[in-house]
């Protein structure tokens, strides 16, 4: 079996721990890891937002498995597009790691960071909380991996980044990180924290196999939040929040749609697991009639402008 995978060190890191989970799990299959650059990789001196296509990091990875290079692909699920083509499925969503996001600076909490200081990061979800927040801060793009964007934080082109916990605690970078970011403060990016595996649609072999990497609780807030994503038309790059957790079989769902200057619009609603695409529907729903489908377009035009 030849597992997907971008070339990061986190992605290395994800990919590694699919295959050891599935070696676990069949001792006797024969897994190599296929290293693959996307148009996101790739492209390193634009905002993620203003080039415009929604697979950035997947789209490549996809190809190969098409092809029938790859038999399964790993992802960070955040960025998966809010549909996939017909031909593919998600055989597992992995248990969700710390879905928060992290502020990494050496001036402390995001309510202790100075005036006007200058905040690195590559997500309109992120910017638009952060001036919610504090409308002093400047908001200033930053592209690379976990490494370069720490490197370019220790040099002084930021007072402070924000990036997601998952991937900090996956590299063993907890000890960098200042503040845990609550999503009361900062709703996290659908389905963050989870792994996507992806296969062939018909390949009902590798579905078989990594069926038992899929956690049901996962799968149930990861399919709402991104049938949300699908009904507000956005792609993971978009202004835009979505995070659900369960408790006794009721999914609770928050969303928010917001605009560079800090403007919002967030709402919950809840129901019960077994409905978890409705869910998300609904919630879009509420997101539109609230003004939410006015922000997020005037949001896309700013990217793109």
């Amino acid at each position: 079996m030849v597992i997907g995978t971008r070339a990061s060190k986190l992605a290395l890191w994800q990919s590694h721990h699919i295959r050891d989970r599935l070696l676990a799990l069949h001792p006797a299959l024969d897994i190599s890891l296929e290293r693959i650059s996307t148009k996101g990789d790739e492209i390193q001196d634009r905002p993620l937002a203003a080039i415009g296509r929604n697979s950035l990091f997947v789209a490549e990875i996809e190809d190969a498995l098409r092809s029938g290079r790859i038999r399964i692909a790993v992802h960070s699920a955040k960025d998966l597009p809010s549909t996939l083509p017909p031909e593919f499925t998600i055989v597992a969503f992995t248990t969700r790691a710390d879905p928060r996001d992290v502020l990494v600076s050496k001036h402390g909490t995001l309510l202790q960071l100075p005036q006007g200081a200058r905040v690195g990061t590559s997500s309109p979800r992120r910017a638009c909380q952060l001036k919610a927040l504090r409308p002093d801060l400047v908001c200033l793009d930053i592209r690379g991996n976990v490494d370069t964007r720490l490197a370019k934080l220790e040099r002084g082109d930021y007072d402070a980044i924000v990036l997601a916990a998952a991937g900090l605690d996956r590299l063993e970078w907890s000890h960098v990180v200042t503040e845990r970011i609550d999503p009361s403060v900062m709703l996290p990016a659908v389905a963050q924290g989870i792994l996507a595996v992806e296969a062939r649609a018909d390949d009902a072999e590798a579905a078989r196999l990594c069926a038992p990497l899929d956690d049901p609780t996962a799968r149930a807030c990861a399919e709402a939040e991104r049938a949300f994503l699908a009904a507000m038309g956005a792609g993971c790059n978009a202004p835009l929040a979505g995070f659900a957790t369960l408790e006794h079989d009721t999914l609770t769902m928050t969303a928010l749609v917001g605009a560079p200057d800090g403007r919002n619009v967030k709402v919950s609603r809840s129901a019960p697991t077994r409905e978890a695409r409705a869910l998300g529907e609904l919630v879009a729903q509420a997101i539109v009639a609230e003004g939410g489908a006015e922000l997020l377009a005037a949001a896309t035009d700013s990217a793109h402008g």
